[in-house]
């Protein structure tokens, strides 16, 4: 169902499979099986580039990329994710558009996002500059983690994102609270506890950040805290549980690692999220922004309200915000706009030839786009996006004039 052009995709793919960087260059390939041992476990400031090989401002950048990483050698580590071939690291940062780079200093958990120039020299300043930063860090003793309290568990930060919760405290924060808690309970000469600690201390700065404070990672002193303890049956340790309103609190059996436990954070966040808003295209910049920033991007060319009259007009609405709800857990944008009213969109994807309603779903990353051929109905595009969502077929609607035209005008 996916729009694809033979030459591009051909294009594509041989960039995918050669890549931007090779193993000749200083720049440090990162996948998710070495991310952890060379970057977050390293005493080195490390600059990151998260690139797609299909961007184009991915490929302008990479010449000043290699350039940076050969004049920063032995002094800061310079490496590259390909964030579309490893969308779970990619995720793990929040990374939503390419390329993106992150500093990692001296709170590894806690990357900063690098604003500057994409030139050789800007990046070069940008490194010395939190190098300098990283060294005052040292000096003044700051290292990540969370502590504990009095037990002393974990290195103190100025800023901790797991929450340490007591028998006096428990409930205002997290039973009156409407977010959702992932606690941990642990005792502090526990060996599994410490082996988790710096998982749960890297999941809690992830999970923060995505779900904007709307999923918390927390940590009780089960030791110390013995009623709370004892209400919820603590018998070993760790033991996690996860709390959310109005429920009763359910024991966390997944994995131990960072990615394990940010994974199911972020299910928990769209069980619990409301469905995803339904924006009217009122210029370009609507279409670019939704677009650029999920993964998939439902676009729905309705009527015009002289042909439906208001209550056609909400019929279509109604269905549209029905299946944005159904598949909130896609994190997908969902768009409209009105026949006529955003010609040059429409004339790049084709749209309309059918008539109206019409609707298309974009892959703004892949530059692949699918049409609706079936009816404008919750079944017919119910089908029409479990396809879409799963990869889609390609079909013979392929023409270079529109896969272009969209670029354009997402400028992409």
């Amino acid at each position: 169902m996916f729009l694809v052009i033979p030459g591009l995709m051909s294009c594509t793919l041989f960039i995918t499979v050669n890549g931007l960087y090779s193993s000749s260059d200083d720049v440090i390939e990162l996948t998710p099986s070495n991310f952890n041992r060379e970057v977050i476990q390293s005493d080195s400031l490390w600059l990151v580039e998260f690139y797609a090989p299909w961007c184009g401002h991915c490929q302008r950048l990479t010449p000043e990329w290699k350039k940076a990483a050969t004049a920063l050698k032995d002094v800061v580590k310079v490496g590259a994710v390909d964030a579309d071939k490893h969308q779970s690291l990619g995720g793990q940062y929040g990374v939503q558009g390419f390329p993106t780079i992150k500093i990692f200093g001296s709170n590894k958990n806690k990357p900063e996002d690098y604003q500057g120039g994409r030139t050789g020299e800007a990046i070069v300043d940008a490194a010395l500059s939190a190098l300098r930063q990283l060294v005052k860090d040292r000096l003044g003793g700051r290292g990540s983690g969370y502590s504990s309290g009095k037990q002393g568990r974990g290195d103190s930060s100025s800023k901790k994102d797991v929450i340490e919760l007591t028998d006096d405290n428990f409930d205002k924060n997290v039973l009156d609270s409407e977010d959702v808690w992932m606690v941990e309970f642990y005792a502090p000469w526990c060996g599994h506890c410490k082996n988790l600690e710096p998982e749960w201390a890297a999941a809690a700065t992830e999970v923060k950040e995505q779900t904007k404070g709307k999923v918390k990672l927390a940590a009780v002193d089960a030791t110390v805290n013995q009623v709370l303890a004892s209400r919820y049956g603590i018998r070993g340790f760790p033991t996690i549980k996860i709390f959310q309103k109005g429920e009763s609190p359910v024991d966390y059996d997944g994995g131990r690692t960072r990615s394990d436990i940010v994974s199911r954070a972020l299910d928990l966040f769209s069980d619990n999220a409301p469905p995803p808003e339904l924006l009217e295209i009122i210029n370009e910049d609507v279409a670019k922004k939704t677009c650029e920033e999920h993964q998939l991007c439902v676009v729905a060319v309705l009527p015009h309200i002289l042909d439906t009259g208001a209550a056609g007009r909400n019929s279509y609405l109604e269905v549209l915000l029905k299946l944005a709800d159904k598949y909130k857990k896609k994190m997908w944008g969902w768009l409209w706009t009105e026949a006529g009213a955003q010609s040059e969109l429409e004339n790049a994807l084709g749209i309309g030839g059918f008539g109206y309603p019409a609707m298309a779903a974009i892959n703004a990353r892949k530059m692949k786009f699918a049409l609706l051929k079936g009816s404008f109905s919750e079944q017919g595009i119910n089908e029409f996006l479990s396809s879409s969502g799963n990869g889609g077929k390609v079909t013979p609607w392929a023409r270079t004039w529109r896969v272009a035209a969209l670029r354009n005008l997402l400028g992409l």
